[in-house]
């Protein structure tokens, strides 16, 4: 059991210091506060240059040089220490090593950031729009500053495998599509059932535009500067590995050990599924039982909205569960609700018992696209 913490204990030395560091980075970071449901610059975006992603890491290291010169005073201090030296430093070590600025993915790099951003503003009022109005008017911006980070790391010879980037260039033509997002979001845009004022919708417009031209000249760019330079391996080499794995697991493995065990378990794994299928269909390889699943109407889920409700029963059971027996949950946070995200550069939102996005407790799985 997962005890809760005091809820008597006087802020410390140390808890300024972590407020402090949580002030400076959502201040840097406006898609990151809209993530937290922190107020201020709903309309703004990052600086996704090459100085606002030193700016961050400079934020890290004057953090640890205040943590530096406070004492901890009991086990909630040593604890919040110990961990953000840990993140903070490793932040630096990516910083340092160029990986940060190099990352580009199709779950979760700026590309999905910069459009995602908008599934989680709210949408209630006239105002609500004309902020998201002015928000998509930043996307130009952001993204050309993006690319030249980017570009900036290719000359240093650091470019995501070449499947990643195919991959970022088709999600910006789905975007940009007559179809695809940019297209279809200003019909459905109401301010809580009430049409949009016409100045509104036509700033709404405008913004869109933007941002559309701004994705289909990301598209154009991943196409032109980088998949030539882009390795035709996945394997991203030892060191970044290293740091990676660190970064996952909060932890230092051997990876010798770790690469041992994970081939231990995939041979375990594999035969379990062999051994799976024949209890499926008696003498079927696991492609066949796999077919076989998928034309059981008991196994199929048609649409996601079927996916969605389906994700909602999991997760109301793991909670009955896990709640009272393995974990102190709170009550507010018991009642979760998933939803679908616009677009498929995301995944499911687990929001809380607000309808509102921007209040904090929401969080996005990692189950990848829909």
């Amino acid at each position: 059991m997962i005890a809760p913490t005091s809820t008597t204990r006087q802020p410390t030395a140390v808890d300024a210091v972590a407020d402090a560091h949580f002030d400076a980075v959502v201040a840097a970071s406006p898609i990151e506060a809209t993530h937290l449901g922190v107020p201020g610059a709903e309309s703004e975006l990052d600086d996704l240059s090459p100085d606002g992603y030193a700016h961050h890491a400079q934020i890290a290291r004057d953090t640890l040089a205040r943590l530096d010169a406070v004492e901890p005073v009991d086990a909630v201090d040593r604890v919040t220490v110990a961990a953000m030296r840990e993140r903070l430093g490793l932040g630096i070590e990516l910083h340092e090593a160029g990986y940060d600025r190099m990352e580009l993915n199709v779950i979760a790099s700026p590309l999905q950031g910069c459009r995602d951003v908008f599934d989680l503003m709210p949408t209630a009022t006239q105002d609500d729009w004309a902020t998201i109005a002015t928000r998509l008017t930043r996307v130009p911006a952001a993204l050309e500053q993006w690319t030249a980070t980017l570009r900036e790391s290719a000359d240093r010879g650091l470019v995501t495998p070449r499947r990643q980037v195919t991959e970022c260039i088709a999600q910006c033509a789905d975007l940009t599509s007559p179809d695809g997002f940019f297209a279809t979001y200003v019909a459905g845009a109401s301010a809580g059932g009430t049409p949009l004022d016409d100045a509104v919708r036509a700033d709404l417009e405008r913004g869109i535009d933007a941002a559309a031209t701004a994705y289909r000249r990301l598209g154009d760019d991943l196409r032109t500067h980088l998949f030539d330079r882009a390795p035709e391996a996945d394997a991203a080499g030892r060191e970044r590995y290293q740091l990676a794995s660190r970064q996952f697991l909060g932890a230092t493995v051997d990876l010798e050990e770790t690469y041992a065990w994970g081939q231990e378990e995939l041979a375990r794994i594999t035969a379990d599924m062999v051994a799976t299928a024949a209890r499926i269909v008696p003498g079927a390889s696991v492609k066949e039982a796999i077919e076989h699943l998928d034309h059981n109407p008991r196994y199929v889920l048609h649409g996601t909205e079927a996916l969605r409700d389906w994700m909602q029963e999991r997760a109301d059971e793991v909670i009955a569960d896990m709640a009272d027996t393995h974990f102190d949950i709170p009550g507010p946070v018991r009642t979760i609700e998933g939803r679908i995200a616009a677009t498929h550069t995301g995944g499911i939102y687990y929001t809380g018992p607000s309808d509102d996005f921007t209040r904090p407790g929401r969080r996005k799985s990692s189950l990848g696209p829909v």
